[in-house]
């Protein structure tokens, strides 16, 4: 994608709450009407606390998005942790627009350097809550 990327006011917002606040743990983007521009999938006020399989359920079987998503989780002592993921959602049915999605995956990976679980997941079992627990802990 010769395009460079960008993110609409709305998505500055979504990610900049995701990161100050506890009360919402997910973001999903989706390319906007003007090429190369990242939206919030949801309006702010309608992104929440999505539970794990809230958040896979979400995701659209045919269709590519990027999720910052803040895992909670315990570890095997018994604390309790969080941890920033970057996902990019690329079901088969969306590789023809791989391309653009991995720039703007590539795109938000520098615009969080806080965030240091990135993955792709092409199916949902990529999605596991264990397997995104071990990714992170």
């Amino acid at each position: 994608m010769s395009n460079p990327i960008g993110l609409t006011e709305g998505c500055r917002d979504a990610l900049h709450h995701l990161q100050q606040t506890r009360e919402v743990n997910t973001v999903i983007l989706r390319f906007a009407d003007t090429p190369g521009v990242l939206a919030p999938e949801l309006e702010l006020e309608l992104e929440g606390n999505l539970t794990h399989d809230e958040l896979v359920s979400t995701l659209p079987a045919d269709q590519a998005r990027l999720v910052v998503h803040e895992l909670s989780f315990a570890t095997p002592e018994g604390a309790r942790r969080h941890e920033m993921l970057l996902i990019l959602w690329m079901p088969t049915e969306a590789e023809a627009q791989e391309e653009a999605w991995t720039a703007g995956y590539t795109f938000l990976k520098k615009q969080l350097p806080d965030v240091h679980v990135h993955l792709t997941a092409r199916r949902q079992d990529q999605l596991e809550y264990r397997r995104l627990v071990a990714l992170a802990g």
